[in-house]
């Protein structure tokens, strides 16, 4: 991971286009490729951002950008569209690059993990004819929680959460475009399983075109008898 803090300026270009006027940022260039842009406040979320795949090439600040006093110039090319990041740097404060090595992923809360092994004990709940391949299904940015494969053959990656929030479904949404790279898994689709799902989640999946579940835990566990219910 580099961490670059700089007095710089960032352009966006492509379906929209946004301006950032100069100004002191964290610039976080990750080993995946992503790059992205922080002000001293905001929360967690990132100013601008680009997401893997994608390339990241310095070069010399145009005439007009030079006399304007940038140093150097970061051109950051999304590999699948038009979209890219132009940084111009005027002054670099601080610069420091650390392997962080391979993350273990999130360590899951007892009731994740159990509703991840009730579901995929239980992998017909999602569908009949469906099937499950494995559990912890392994990727080069981490483990997906469950792949499995509906009634057509067709594969399904599942993301579980207690609570459903957007940084799942951003979660899966990189799941989800990893894995459409195979041509041994594509199409692969996916669904968003929960105990409780945000409306922002689930409208926010949708767009996306992932299917959102809501997880009975009682159900899965075999306690609650779901056609006993009188409501």
């Amino acid at each position: 991971m580099r961490l670059v803090i700089a007095r710089c300026s960032v352009d966006y270009l492509g379906r929209l286009t946004a301006h950032l006027p100069l100004a002191t940022r964290l610039l976080v260039v990750k080993n995946d490729g992503s790059v992205l842009v922080h002000s001293d406040g905001g929360s967690y979320k990132p100013l601008n951002w680009m997401s893997p795949p994608c390339t990241l090439v310095e070069v010399e600040p145009t005439p007009e950008e030079a006399e304007a006093g940038a140093t150097a110039c970061w051109i950051v090319q999304n590999a699948k569209s038009d979209d890219r990041l132009r940084v111009q740097l005027h002054e670099v404060l601080h610069e420091h690059s650390h392997d962080l090595g391979v993350d273990p992923g999130l360590v899951k809360d007892g009731v994740e993990a159990h509703l991840q092994k009730l579901l995929a004990e239980h992998i017909h709940t999602l569908g009949e004819g469906w099937t499950l391949v494995r559990r912890e299904f392994m990727t080069a940015i981490g483990p997906v929680d469950i792949l499995c494969k509906d009634a057509s053959g067709a594969t399904v990656a599942v993301e579980i959460k207690r609570r459903g929030e957007i940084d799942g479904v951003e979660q899966l949404t990189r799941y989800l475009e990893l894995l459409n790279r195979d041509p041994l898994l594509a199409p692969v689709t996916g669904i968003f399983a929960a105990q409780e799902i945000k409306p922002q989640a689930r409208t926010l999946a949708t767009d996306r075109g992932i299917r959102c579940v809501t997880l009975d835990y009682d159900a899965l566990r075999g306690i609650d008898d779901i056609e006993s219910r009188l409501f």
